[in-house]
């Protein structure tokens, strides 16, 4: 695999603990400085980022299994190529 995506994939997992950990921080002790509200708007953004925090680098890996296995398929058509 590519170090550029493995980078990328590693920065979206590391941005992913970071929003649950900011998403569980609100959870307790949001409340204490912060309307309820508020607290609730702020938690639910938080693991929603999370969450495509962690969705993207399934996807990044899948695609790129999905290329690797068009380029190495004998025959593959190819746009890219002229026929």
């Amino acid at each position: 695999m590519d170090e550029r995506l493995k980078k990328r994939i590693i920065a979206f997992y590391v941005g992913g603990v970071m929003n649950t950990l900011l998403g569980l921080y609100m959870v307790i002790e949001g409340e204490k400085f912060l309307a309820p509200d508020t607290v609730r708007w702020l938690t639910i953004v938080f693991f929603v980022f999370a969450a495509v925090d962690f969705y993207f680098p399934h996807a990044l890996r899948k695609k790129w299994q999905a290329d690797q296995a068009g380029r190495q398929a004998p025959g593959s058509n190819d746009p890219a190529q002229p026929s």
